[in-house]
């Protein structure tokens, strides 16, 4: 008896057909499966698993519950970029100009970030005048003149999705491979993106803690992307400590420009040439890795990714004047630490920094992101680096400056961040690269 039945065969661990688990997702989604039933299967399938053949059919499933995004009307490969999130990931800012600049157009729909720090939504919304929202042929018309156009998600995408997540995450049911990976893809596939490559990170900083839980995400999403006849990348990364040295909004579009100059950071500077590598290759312009770097280099040594990134906020009404000439960053408060130790940088907390940037009460005196999806977002605040994980230190150099809101108690906020930026008398033992491979 439907939907019993279905719910039996994955708690049996039988392999589901296409039909049993379109009709149940088709069924969910306009509500003629209970939630108690819905929850039932999630938790069969959180023990019992699924075959990447099963995960392919919920990801087209979930990714045709709503809205399917056409992007044909594009001339070239569309690639999509997706990182699994973390602490001052600023690449899609950077890396999205770089490969629409080489000719790989990027028609991106990103959402709007809870947390630390916002999403690329409110990242570029912090640019005075710029359009997150765009009507649809506006979007697509931006796209065919300059190849690049990033904005909200529009329209229904993938409704099953959004119904199943907030079950799964009342439901304990959350930390599923099968289940993350026709999360996102489904999401992926409905924008209408020709071809995928996903920044899969983990860590401290990550939603996935250990390397061998990355890499089993990063393969699962692979095989469902190319199964699905969508060619997927994916770079697994390391998020023990902030890719970037900016955290909050208008810092890191900042820090964006920074890179974009050729002044990023080693860690950001390593995640961008990697993800713009496979995108270039995913998009027909590079033969493999090693030349889809070199492009990326080139492209900021010649100032062609700044220049489009220029292009891209004009064409959405932002302000370009600040661009190359002055931070955008302005804020009521600013304070500067410095070391008084000297050594090496063997620890940076960035879940604790993003947390002190972010969360809870001290989220009155930062406010740079938001713990529920009403709450706004201060552009201006947040923590600006100086140094990166690994790095030498000497008394009296600049560690770390702090953009606060008026009234915040920087003082202590600077020591909260202080305690979470570990100096040691020798370099750590071991160093952890932040790429760690590449999954086709």
């Amino acid at each position: 008896m439907w939907p019993i039945d279905c719910i039996e065969h994955k708690r049996d661990g039988k392999v589901l057909t296409k039909e049993e688990i379109t009709r149940f997702i088709d069924d969910y989604t306009a509500g003629r499966v209970a939630d108690y039933q819905a929850a039932a299967w999630l938790m069969a399938v959180y023990f019992q698993g699924m075959s990447y053949e099963e995960t392919k059919e919920l990801t087209l499933a979930m990714a045709h519950s709503g809205d399917m995004v056409d992007l044909s009307s594009i001339p070239g490969i569309k690639v999509d970029k997706h990182s699994t999130g973390g602490i001052a990931d600023t690449t899609t800012l950077i890396v999205a100009p770089l490969v629409a600049a080489a000719g790989v157009p990027v028609a991106k729909m990103s959402g709007r970030g809870l947390g630390f720090t916002g999403g690329t939504a409110d990242k570029l919304e912090s640019i005075p005048g710029f359009h997150v929202v765009l009507p649809e042929e506006t979007f697509l018309e931006q796209v065919r003149r300059i190849g690049l156009s990033l904005i909200t998600q529009s329209g229904e995408i993938a409704p099953a999705d959004k119904l199943l997540y907030a079950l799964r995450d009342a439901t304990a049911t959350v930390e599923s491979i099968p289940l993350i990976a026709s999360s996102i893809m489904s999401k992926k596939i409905a924008s209408g993106a020709d071809a995928i490559v996903l920044d899969v990170k983990y860590g401290d900083g990550a939603f996935m803690k250990t390397k061998k839980r990355a890499r089993e995400l990063a393969r699962t999403m692979v095989g469902i992307g190319n199964l699905a006849g969508r060619p997927t990348r994916a770079v697994v990364t390391s998020m023990e400590a902030p890719l970037g040295t900016a955290i909050g909004n208008c810092l890191e579009v900042d820090e964006a420009v920074e890179a974009l100059s050729g002044q990023g950071g080693r860690r950001l500077t390593e995640v961008v040439e990697a993800i713009g590598a496979q995108m270039l290759i995913v998009g027909g312009k590079a033969q493999d890795e090693g030349q889809g770097r070199t492009m990326i280099r080139d492209l900021v040594a010649s100032g062609k990714g700044l220049a489009k990134f220029r292009e891209f906020v004009k064409a959405q009404g932002g302000s370009t004047s600040w661009i190359g000439k002055r931070p955008l960053t302005k804020a009521p408060q600013v304070f500067t630490a410095v070391c008084t130790d000297e050594g090496y940088i063997t620890r940076i907390d960035g879940r604790a920094l993003g947390e002190i940037n972010g969360f809870g009460e001290r989220a009155m005196a930062m406010g740079a992101g938001r713990a529920r999806k009403e709450d706004a977002i201060d552009p201006m605040v947040g923590i600006r680096l100086f140094k990166e994980l690994y790095d030498p230190v000497r008394p009296g150099e600049a560690l770390f400056t702090l953009y606060g809101k008026e009234g915040a108690d920087m003082m202590a906020l600077a020591q909260q961040v202080a305690d979470h930026i570990i100096v040691t008398p020798d370099q750590a033992d071991t160093i952890e690269p932040v790429v760690s491979e590449v999954i086709v």
